[in-house]
């Protein structure tokens, strides 16, 4: 029996109390508030269930034996974990004293199968129009950002997002904690290290950015920004690699640059704040917003807007390209909403007909062409 398997088997064994809700596919996140209180995200909901540990000690043994399976370590010291269960599952632990309650566990369930625009076209979250938009977006090489809130689903958009991209790039996938999964043949995942209680062998996500600028790639897509290595994204997007692709929390387009900005001031090397924005303003090219609805629990792309640089004041300019439209409630009481184009062009309306792309457009002529 391999190493990974008797893991594997350990995992399940000290993670049994929750375990139906691991193999559950209608589950999407099981937060854990303590060894005697679990709840679960259906559909965008939160339900309470009647599950539980045994006790505070059975609660904290599954975490530590999680940690162990990662080879990282949580104690009182590093009360933190950041890993991932052997399906590619999300986990965040977080242990007392740093946890009031008790022990804390969170587990954002992973999903087997890629799922592409079309899926979010059927859940009527995207509409053709703005797949159409988007695929064209992505391969023009444009630098696009996808914003949201907590649990939005920024990554499994930006994944869906990357179907697009061409099947003979060479790609480069930067992650906290490996979620992505592309459809591409030619991809390399690059996932980020904690250090050990002494300091040593960490890698930030700030490392393998710089690494992975050595590696050739065609296009860099880093799951999210949460530190300085936002600066470094940004100055390779200006200085040749565009197609670059990120997510930021936010909550509009506007403040999802001015995140960026923050971000790039967070790095090590000391530059204007002006300087921060102007390299921001000049690298995203378009901003995908996502949002949540809590009176019915779904996930939506709400705006997609175009990046326009500075004004004469030094504000950024943005521009919406679609924007959604609620149109009231369904018999099941779903929101109904439709995605559209505005009604403007972006500043990039040519480049389809300029590298041969205007065969692609089909509904969305009337925002591309001079």
């Amino acid at each position: 029996m391999s190493r990974e398997a008797i893991f594997e088997a350990s995992l399940d064994y000290f993670l049994n109390p929750i375990g139906e809700f691991l193999r559950d596919d209608t589950v999407t996140e099981v937060m854990v508030n303590g060894f005697d209180e679990v709840y679960v995200e259906r559909a965008g909901r939160l339900e309470t269930t009647n599950a539980r540990f045994p006790s505070e000690d059975a609660l904290r043994s599954a975490v530590h034996n999680v940690a162990q399976y990662v080879g990282r370590t949580i104690d009182r010291d590093r009360p933190i974990l950041d890993a991932r269960l052997p399906d590619g599952s999300r986990v965040h632990a977080v242990i007392p004293p740093s946890a009031r309650r008790g022990t804390y566990l969170t587990i954002r369930r992973f999903k087997r199968d890629i799922l592409n625009m079309d899926d979010y076209i059927r859940h009527g979250s995207m509409s053709e129009s703005a797949k159409e938009f988007i695929s064209l977006c992505v391969q023009l090489r444009k630098n696009i950002v996808v914003a949201g809130g907590t649990g939005t689903g920024k990554t499994t958009l930006l994944n869906a997002i990357s179907t697009s991209i061409p099947e003979e790039e060479r790609i480069v996938v930067i992650e906290d904690s490996s979620e992505l999964k592309l459809s591409q043949e030619h991809c390399l995942y690059l996932e980020s290290q904690q250090a050990d209680s002494n300091q040593r062998g960490g890698v930030s996500i700030r490392q393998l950015f710089i690494a992975s600028l050595r590696m050739r790639p065609d296009r860099i897509i880093v799951g999210e920004v949460r530190s300085g290595e936002a600066l470094d994204m940004v100055q390779s997007m200006i200085s040749g690699h565009s197609g670059s692709m990120t997510t930021v929390h936010a909550t509009s387009p506007h403040d999802a640059l001015v995140r960026l900005e923050t971000l790039s001031l967070m790095s090590d090397i000391d530059i204007p704040i002006y300087v921060a924005r102007a390299q921001v303003a000049s690298a995203i090219n378009v901003v995908v917003q996502l949002s949540r609805f809590s009176e019915d629990g779904s996930r939506r792309i709400t705006r997609i807007t175009e990046g326009l640089g500075l004004d004469e004041n030094n504000r950024f300019q943005m521009r919406d390209i679609f924007v959604s439209k609620l149109q009231g409630r369904d018999a099941n009481g779903y929101l109904i909403s439709e995605l559209e184009p505005v009604g403007v062009k972006p500043t990039f309306a040519n480049e389809p007909y300029q590298y041969g792309l205007d065969s692609q457009i089909r509904l969305t002529s009337q925002i591309w062409g001079s």
